[in-house]
């Protein structure tokens, strides 16, 4: 993105504003965000001006957030939270950033197993899925994992509400035995780009979260073919394992499910690009 022309924009904001909240209703602040954020390539322009705006408490707040936007990070590491199913998760630096389109994978799962009681979250990030989970399933025992120490704490941020716990591991390894042949639904958002394909990936992603959470190998299945592989040890009977994958990777996703005496369907939302692999103990 250029570089911000925000400075001097602010500048008579900073000034003439009080240090209260009343700046940020100001049209002329209100365009002048618009404007800078336009010029850095925005899409979206006026609905991040809004949130931007929103989060700043004083005008030198509010040009500070819309620099460390204008200069690339992502909206998400601006304000510190992002939106998935109606809830605020919080997402630091460093962690990856839960995406719109794997809410289809929480209804999946809500649909697949609408009584679940004991949750798995692994490769959970900022503990998104999980915190959806359990905000649609009611009281759950709730259990998060990742690799990532930096990820962990953020998940224990998100998922503290709902008794989560959270654990830092490689996959099965980070988890209690006492879940093996207990777990009901196990949501996998496990990486699967290409190793190839991580440097064309966008700016936001590559440049701002960690590689653990987007290289799955030469194909991108080498995650999840690991999770299906021991997965059945875990599940319930009756319990499901879910995981998102890409177009072109679903045929061998399933396959990888069905070998594993899964029983298996893809489940396919085309207006939010998701392909979701769905096996059942």
């Amino acid at each position: 993105m250029p570089a911000s022309p925000s400075s001097g924009d602010f500048a008579a904001s900073r000034e003439a504003a009080s240090p209260s909240r009343d700046f940020a209703g100001s049209p002329s602040t209100r365009t002048s965000v618009i404007a800078a954020l336009r010029a850095a390539g925005c899409v979206f322009a006026e609905d991040e001006a809004d949130l931007l705006l929103d989060a700043a408490r004083t005008p030198d707040e509010l040009a500070a957030l819309v620099d460390r936007r204008v200069a690339g990070l992502p909206l998400e590491l601006v304000v510190g939270w992002a939106e998935f199913r109606g809830l605020r998760v919080a997402v630091e630096p460093g962690v990856f950033v839960p995406r719109r389109r794997t809410e289809f994978l929480v209804e999946q799962a809500l649909a697949q197993a609408p009584g679940a009681r004991v949750v798995v979250d692994l490769c959970c990030g900022s503990g998104a899925v999980g915190a959806a989970l359990a905000d649609a399933l009611g009281p759950v025992e709730l259990h998060a994992a990742d690799i990532d120490p930096a990820a962990v704490r953020c998940a224990r941020r998100n998922l503290v509400a709902a008794g989560g716990r959270v654990y830092t591991g490689d996959l099965f390894e980070a988890l209690p035995g006492t879940l093996r042949g207990r777990v009901d639904v196990l949501a996998a958002n496990v990486p699967y780009v290409p190793t190839g394909e991580v440097g064309l990936l966008p700016a936001e992603a590559r440049d701002h979260e960690p590689l653990t959470a987007l290289d799955g190998g030469a194909d991108g299945l080498d995650i999840a073919r690991r999770v299906v592989a021991e997965a059945p040890r875990w599940l319930a009977p009756g319990g499901c394992l879910l995981t998102e994958t890409s177009e072109r990777q679903a045929p061998a996703a399933v396959e990888a499910f069905t070998r594993a005496g899964l029983t298996t369907r893809l489940a396919v939302c085309e207006e939010r690009y998701a392909q979701v692999v769905i096996g059942v103990a």
